[in-house]
């Protein structure tokens, strides 16, 4: 079986979270658990610790509860920074309005100028103004200098016009913009509220709980967890992946490693907490690439590869809703924000269902912009 090397920060961690169980069996058997979260406030419940089958139930509608608040997450996220660029927008706007503004007065007052230096001027036919004149030529001159005053004219009330109709253009897509945003924020508090409503299930299911079934619902997810990881591995995926990490990619990676044991937290991007996409898109911004903010956004604009491309820094797109990301690190290895009351950690790459893999650093076939 081939193993992908050259990143000590990769192997060293592999190593430490291999002792769980999750990357890969059989590279150590000893048993280094992370921390736990700080325990709930004791609640009434059962008195008799109730069976694995019914823990299991909870287990799955915990996790269902936490899935559902994660992709309300990454809805909130999206929807927080697309308000943040209308936003910008908004202000970009209206300083043009302010110049356009200006434009047109500046206009207004040479249009007013022309007009009053035409009022003074008479409006006499050209062939009575000839006959008054003594000298022709002098009025040929200023016939000239007339039509010239003519087009001038012309060519400040076409100016007044496109000027005005840049600012029409310009109240219409400011008014589009504050719609969008007014749409938005209410988007963005439904997705607050879903967030907040789910977390608060999750965590009154959980407070239902003795200590000795909590401690053993941790227990059951650590154990489905590994069976996931020995379903992906047994496949034999991990001999057909063997990628280096980019130069990118490698910096990538060392940003996410240095945030492991920080706490999740929905909508964070550091630099003390985390979500699961605030952690891959800092990182990715670490390494020098601007890539999309939401775990939604990077499975649907970075370019794709196959699971067997895979290569350390490429981010996994986790569940068929892309609602969670994390960062391949190599030797079937993953570092990611899990969930609320859990931390950044070092977990199996086949965990959860794998929706696919992008790579921010791919670079683009030569002829396509």
């Amino acid at each position: 079986m081939r193993r992908q090397g050259g990143l000590r920060v990769v192997t060293g961690i592999a190593v430490v979270c291999a002792v769980s169980g999750l990357i890969a069996p059989g590279v150590a058997q000893a048993a280094s658990r992370e921390p736990d979260p700080k325990p709930a406030q004791s609640a009434p419940s059962v008195s008799q610790p109730r069976p694995d089958r019914g823990l299991e139930k909870v287990r799955k509608e915990i996790d269902a509860l936490y899935h559902k608040a994660e992709a309300a997450t990454e809805a909130y996220n999206a929807v927080r920074a697309a308000s943040e660029k209308q936003s910008q927008e908004i202000v970009r706007i209206a300083r043009a309005i302010v110049v356009a503004q200006q434009k047109m007065e500046r206009l207004r007052d040479q249009a007013g100028a022309l007009a009053r230096a035409q009022y003074r001027g008479g409006t006499l036919p050209d062939e009575a103004q000839m006959l008054l004149n003594s000298d022709p030529e002098d009025f040929l001159d200023d016939a000239r200098l007339a039509r010239g005053g003519q087009q001038a004219t012309k060519g400040l009330m076409t100016t007044l016009a496109r000027t005005q109709k840049d600012l029409d253009g310009y109240a219409r897509l400011a008014s589009q913009q504050w719609k969008r945003l007014e749409e938005n924020r209410k988007k963005k508090a439904a997705a607050q509220k879903e967030i907040k409503a789910r977390l608060a299930a999750a965590k009154e299911l959980e407070s239902r709980l003795e200590d000795e079934e909590r401690e053993r619902l941790r227990e059951l997810e650590e154990e489905a967890a590994r069976t996931a990881q020995a379903k992906w591995l047994e496949s034999g995926v991990l001999d057909r992946i063997d990628g280096k990490a980019s130069a990118a990619g490698k910096k990538a990676i060392r940003y996410a490693t240095r945030q492991l044991g920080k706490d999740y937290e929905w909508g964070a991007e550091g630099p003390k907490t985390f979500d699961c996409s605030g952690l891959t898109s800092q990182a990715w911004l670490a390494a020098g690439r601007l890539i999309p903010r939401t775990s939604q956004e990077q499975w649907r604009q970075l370019p794709r590869v196959d699971i067997e491309d895979m290569r350390p820094g490429d981010l996994i797109i986790y569940h068929h809703d892309a609602s969670h990301v994390g960062m391949y690190l190599g030797d079937g290895a993953m570092v990611h924000a899990p969930r609320p009351g859990r931390q950044v950690t070092v977990a199996g790459a086949g965990t959860m269902r794998i929706l696919g893999v992008v790579r921010p650093d791919k670079e683009r076939p030569r002829g396509l912009s």
